[in-house]
């Protein structure tokens, strides 16, 4: 009797929570198919207004700005978050005890603290208003912790592994891409997420380095919201369509995302 009572309350519990954090996701939802400008839930679904969001915020350029830098990113940070995090964590490259601090600083340095003198260097390189700058910044953030994540995802593989493997005479770069990249897959995939969401949700750093025609999402919606700020649901249908990206990515990773933050490093 007891344990039923409990396991009911549990269940309470966790439903109160999930109502909790979905009610504010479903009337946002509604207020951007609503007909009405004040963004009033209503059985007369308008999906019309995410076309109007759409043409009017030119989001197919903007969209298009964000999907190459974000890709960009992540595909380029990861891969030196592996070899960052392999050569710290497994190989123990020499100098590790100063050079390991050194890049966990850049996980110290906030952007506002640096965007100054950093936005006129880029300048003077010809680096404002154009798409590689902003992703060398976006890097130069977000390598640092790829680094300490995947380092902590290596030293928790067996050491028995690596030993095994260079025993049968594998080569480091053997042994990472073929046995310990293998293993560590959800810590991964928690960091293509990561990265992706940062990235893609960048709103600052854009504002400051890009401009015009290299305008991202998160900057374009920005200006669509200044236009229609008295249609609530307009506002909500083009903040639907920018996220939407994000939405997408962690639906498909969701199982995997858990379980790197929880379990860290694990075989599948």
């Amino acid at each position: 009797m007891f344990n039923r009572m409990n396991k009911t309350w549990k269940y309470f519990v966790l439903v109160l929570m999930a109502l909790a954090v979905l009610w504010p996701v479903a009337t946002f939802v509604a207020a951007a198919l609503s007909p009405d400008r004040a963004g009033r839930p209503s059985a007369d679904l308008r999906w019309a207004n995410f076309v109007t969001a759409w043409n009017d915020a030119d989001f197919a350029r903007s969209m298009t700005v964000s999907a190459v830098i974000t890709l960009t990113v992540v595909v380029v940070g990861v891969l030196l978050a592996l070899l960052g995090g392999y050569a710290f964590g497994v190989l123990g490259v020499a100098g590790n005890r100063v050079l390991f601090p050194l890049i966990l600083l850049g996980m110290m340095v906030s952007l506002e603290v640096i965007i100054v003198p950093l936005y006129y260097q880029f300048r003077s390189f010809g680096l404002t208003d154009n798409l590689l700058g902003v992703i060398l910044i976006q890097l130069g953030m977000g390598v640092p912790f790829g680094v300490f994540w995947m380092r902590a995802a290596f030293r928790s593989l067996p050491r028995a592994v690596f030993e095994s493997a260079e025993l049968d005479g594998a080569g480091p770069f053997r042994v990472l891409w073929s046995i310990a990249a293998p293993n560590i897959m959800p810590a991964v995939y928690t960091l293509i997420l990561l990265s992706f969401m940062w990235t893609w949700n960048d709103y600052f750093l854009s504002l400051v380095f890009l401009h015009g025609e290299n305008q991202t999402a998160t900057v374009a919606l920005g200006v669509f919201q200044g236009k229609y700020v008295t249609q609530i649901n307009l506002m909500a249908a083009g903040g639907l369509i920018v996220a939407a990206p994000v939405l997408i990515l962690y639906a498909i990773f969701q199982r995997k995302f858990i379980s790197g933050m929880l379990a860290g490093a694990i075989k599948e």
